[in-house]
């Protein structure tokens, strides 16, 4: 007979009744529905992240439910090795074995937006996924806890490639062909198992051990990406000077690696990179053109072959770029053991150890600038989402940010906004929540900020004298056994102590973080942002054209 209610005119006073009624238990409903509903882990504060009760498991679905043991069960945390964007590296010791290895913690504080989770997702499940290597660093264990994700890998303790090429008193071309052939084997091997590395460079290679025969060990996979034949990519990352041109122009496959490696084989038979400029606008012009220097010395005394396949592997179009496998069947490169052997000058040797010192330098005052961003600035960055949401519904629309961009004083312009929100807007809804608005936050931050680079400044001036004393210099830039080269501290101090006072000076160090020797980003997320805008901006002036992977047509901005 169906509901009889139904056929029922009710009276004034139950309509009412029954409507309280149904307001209360809709309301009790969303209650139930808002309680059983978990939070977006990327939408949190970084203090509700820190306090939440259920911590985010980053490598869920990673290790296995039977693995998640503590750590310290298994092993001893010793000595800090070196510290990274979001983590500590570590010695640690197997307990049963007492064999010592490495371990990078990550702290999940650091791990601000989607993109860092996946990151180190990915990372663990490429180390996992890669077969054994001999020129490869092992990932032996994963583990994770509230605070942080550990991966314990193999000890390297033989130093950054060229450190050891440096302390060579002999460095000939043959010695250079040994080290680019096992680079290309590494290639190889990652590209035949579907991984494309994208930030081959010399500080991603450390040697095993400190004997003369220590293999040489590809070391970080934080940027690569799984990749299947014919898939295009579009993210910019890597480092500067190592960035294939397709990459700058965001459509790009493996064949990247091939190019970066080729610009570690330039440096590795001449000391400086081929493409070099004082800004980084200008460092992506000279990629886009191109142009390699072989006249320069030592190259008049570099063989033919050498010469050829660094231009072969330094192809401007990707097509016709060589594969990792036609690198390894070049004649110099099979030829190896038969390349010169005259020793390439101390002209090189010099250039290689500035090279790698001026790195360690920069790459601890950048270090510094990174720590404040991501952790001091946290509540200015709370501060500008309140100001930005102006409807307070938590969110922040692209008219909001475009609005509250400009009452900040920046002077993006509407294509650099855009793909701003498309690249922060991780779950793709049209608007950024809290963990992503941090992202875009931290990405339009800028190094030539003068508070960032007196920060760093004050982190090396220990004793507050306002200069950078030698000893000072000396006790930061220590390698792991608490030794430095005293030339090296010496080439240093001839190349940023300008006025020749045996200090440096707050303008003198500020001088040299802005000079082309190494402007690399201290953060994943700054460098990812910076070189979008760059691409933009050498689009607008004509610099560079986008083409559509499928059609090859020119796309306007």
């Amino acid at each position: 007979m169906g509901n009889c209610n139904a056929c029922v005119r009710p009276s004034e006073d139950s309509t009412k009744s029954d409507s309280r009624s149904h307001r209360h238990s809709k309301q009790q409903r969303r209650k139930k529905r808002d309680k059983d509903r978990k939070p977006n882990p990327y939408s949190l504060s970084p203090n509700d992240l820190i306090h939440s009760v259920a911590p985010i498991r980053v490598l869920k679905d990673i290790i296995p439910l039977s693995h998640r043991t503590r750590i310290t069960d298994k092993y001893i945390l010793g000595r800090e090795l070196g510290r990274g964007e979001f983590g500590i590296t570590y010695l640690c010791t197997d307990r049963e074995t007492k064999m010592d290895m490495a371990c990078k913690s990550i702290s999940k504080r650091k791990l601000r937006t989607a993109v860092d989770i996946e990151d180190v997702r990915r990372e663990v499940m490429i180390m996992s996924t890669l077969p054994d290597h001999p020129n490869v660093i092992k990932l032996r264990a994963t583990y994770e806890d509230s605070e942080n994700v550990h991966l314990v890998m193999e000890l390297c303790e033989g130093g950054e490639l060229f450190d050891r090429i440096v302390a060579r008193g002999h460095y000939t071309e043959r010695a250079a062909a040994g080290v680019a052939r096992t680079i290309m084997e590494v290639v190889r091997m990652c590209h035949e198992n579907g991984v494309m590395h994208r930030d081959l460079k010399p500080e991603n290679f450390l040697l095993a051990n400190k004997k003369e025969s220590s293999p040489l060990k590809a070391i970080d996979f934080g940027l690569s990406v799984f990749f299947k034949p014919g898939e295009r990519f579009s993210e910019i990352v890597g480092s500067p000077y190592y960035m294939a041109p397709e990459v700058l122009k965001r459509n790009y496959g493996p064949e990247v690696d091939v190019w970066s490696a080729g610009v570690i084989l330039y440096i590795l038979l001449c000391g400086v990179p081929p493409f070099w400029a004082e800004t980084e606008q200008g460092v992506a012009l000279a990629i886009l053109r191109g142009v390699i220097d072989f006249k320069r010395e030592p190259w008049p005394q570099i063989s033919d072959s050498a010469k050829n396949l660094v231009r072969l592997m330094l192809e401007q179009d990707s097509k016709k770029r060589l594969t990792a496998q036609q690198v390894l069947e070049h004649p110099w490169l099979q030829n190896a053991k038969k390349a010169p052997n005259v020793p390439l000058g101390d002209i090189v040797r010099t250039r290689l150890r500035q090279f790698s010192v001026m790195n360690r330098f920069k790459k601890k005052a950048l270090r510094v600038i990174a720590e404040h961003l991501s952790v001091a600035e946290v509540e200015i960055i709370r501060e500008m989402f309140t100001l930005m949401d102006t409807d307070n519904d938590g969110k922040v629309s692209y008219e909001e940010l475009k609005a509250g961009l400009r009452k900040v004083g920046s002077q993006l312009a509407e294509p650099e906004i855009k793909m701003l929100m498309e690249v922060a807007d991780v779950d793709g809804n049209g608007v950024l929540d809290y963990g992503e608005f941090v992202a875009v936050t931290i990405h339009l931050q800028k190094m030539e900020n003068d508070e960032h680079f007196r920060r760093a400044f004050m982190f090396f001036d220990k004793d507050g004298s306002g200069y950078i004393e030698l000893d000072e210099l000396r006790e930061a830039l220590a390698d792991e056994s608490g030794e430095t080269d005293v030339d090296v501290l010496n080439d240093i101090m001839r190349e940023v102590d300008t006025d020749k006072d045996g200090n440096i000076s707050y303008d003198e160090f500020v001088a040299m973080m802005k000079a082309g020797t190494d402007w690399r980003k201290a953060s994943r997320q700054y460098s990812r942002e910076r070189f979008k805008s760059l691409s933009l901006n050498l689009m607008k002036d004509g610099s560079l054209q986008l083409h559509d992977a499928a059609t090859g047509q020119a796309i306007a901005v």
